[in-house]
């Protein structure tokens, strides 16, 4: 068996449309598709026809996958998961590491870390935690 990808899949509990737009807008991400519980469920109740069953998102060079789960709290937190994100413009850090610590915080404030790259770790107003890791130009 050869692993081709590993891709991180984040449930919500009810708030992956303010997910899908927040990291629209803090990571440049695209929904490449959403489909809703209504879109594939036709018996499915009424209250949770327009929730999040199944969302991908593209960034940069990769995705993530979301959904709004079976129901708003009904999956309690099970661990904790950071993404990694490997980025080639300082600037461009700085932007996305600050908009995703809007209403969440930092873990480990941005930094220039002895292996050559600009280090911090953010975790955002969904409990998610993202690690920066920007390759420090030599110029």
């Amino acid at each position: 068996m050869t692993i081709r990808t590993a891709t991180p899949y984040l449930i919500l509990n009810g708030r992956a449309r303010q997910a899908i737009e927040f990291y629209g807008t803090a990571l440049g991400a695209k929904a490449e598709q959403v489909q809703r519980f209504g879109d594939v469920m036709q018996s499915c109740p009424e209250a949770v026809r327009d929730n999040v069953m199944h969302a991908v998102l593209l960034f940069g060079q990769t995705s993530l996958m979301l959904s709004d789960g079976p129901g708003e709290g009904a999956l309690p937190a099970t661990g904790v998961v950071h993404i990694a994100l490997d980025l080639n413009d300082e600037a461009e850090a700085r932007r996305a590491f600050a908009a995703l610590s809007s209403e969440g915080k930092v873990v480990e404030p941005l930094f220039d870390a002895p292996w050559g790259a600009l280090f911090g770790v953010v975790q955002d107003r969904f409990n998610v935690s993202w690690m920066f890791n920007c390759a420090k130009s030599n110029t």
